[in-house]
């Protein structure tokens, strides 16, 4: 027997399967599980588990109802996918329990629980769907903490939301006309704030764009002037200038050091590739130069 959701929920919704249970291609006999109470949940809550035993034994009754749904077999056509299979048998069941099939996952516990961990509240606000993050960006949870993080050195308020201001002082961006149209990019709503979600989803509509390797590899040579295969301070601030004349030494160090990955003093074309995939933001202060110079690939 699997519990193939990995966690457990309130019963509001059906999250989306852990996939492993379906890579054989095998066919799955679903099982649904019913917890008839008045006054305690015994499936659901955010007690210990001392609590959880003692509140079920106050209880004269505990009841559990097993329904077991029609076995469902893998598509002929579909047999090498079991994302495509774990969603066919999570509608079944979710349909047999009368709740909606979400692609919330695991992933958006870790998120939880780090969101918890570094002190963002409330939690909740930073769970983004992650098996439809995993599904449309291939993105792993790993990555989406990292995201998370910098997120919440912009400073989120009480419901989870950057405004303009926080978003560009996280970045180190001074605040002039094409600043604001990068926030405008991942502010959707037109809300003047952005959520997590929209700062994640934003960001991984950069990065899966097509020529984003490409442009990587031009903004390093563009910053590269000397043709040493490593960056200084000095060759970042030169270029950073061009874009923001006024941009402070504050902000050119504070942007540098998210470059410099591995803290030497130096980028190297391996840390100037990682901090462009944590920050996808960052490649459109280069694509202006690139585009505005000419630059082009050898």
């Amino acid at each position: 027997m699997l519990f193939p959701e990995g966690t457990t929920t309130n019963g509001k919704a059906l999250i989306s399967f852990q996939t492993g249970a379906f890579v054989p291609g095998f066919p799955v006999q679903p099982v649904v599980i019913r917890y008839p109470h008045v006054h305690f949940d015994p499936s659901w809550g955010k007690i210990s588990l001392s609590k959880l035993i003692f509140r079920m034994l106050t209880q004269f009754h505990n009841f559990m109802e097993v329904e077991y749904l029609p076995v469902i077999f893998p598509t002929e056509s579909k047999m090498g996918n079991p994302a495509f299979y774990a969603r066919k048998v999570g509608y079944a069941m979710a349909k047999a329990i009368n709740v909606v099939q979400t692609e919330h996952s695991y992933g958006d516990l870790v998120l939880a629980s780090r969101a918890s961990h570094i002190g963002l509240v409330p939690p909740s606000a930073y769970v983004v769907e992650m098996a439809k993050m995993e599904r449309l960006f291939e993105l792993s949870t790993r990555e989406a903490i990292v995201f998370l993080e910098r997120f919440a050195a912009m400073h989120p308020d009480s419901s989870g939301c950057v405004n303009m201001d926080n978003f560009l002082a996280g970045l180190g961006f001074p605040r002039t006309p094409f600043s604001e149209q990068i926030f405008c990019f991942y502010d959707v709503e037109s809300q003047g704030s952005i959520t997590f979600s929209e700062y994640l989803g934003g960001s991984m509509c950069i990065r899966k764009r097509p020529k984003f390797p490409l442009v990587c590899e031009l903004a390093f040579k563009y910053c590269d002037v000397e043709g040493n295969h490593v960056l200084l301070i000095e060759q970042v601030e030169r270029t950073l200038k061009l874009v923001f004349p006024c941009i402070s030494v504050d902000n050119v160090y504070q942007i540098f050091k998210l470059f410099d990955v591995d803290s030497d003093e130096a980028v190297s074309w391996d840390d100037f590739r990682m901090c462009l995939e944590r920050n996808p933001v960052f490649i459109s202060l280069f694509c202006v130069l690139i585009e505005k110079n000419g630059f082009s690939h050898p």
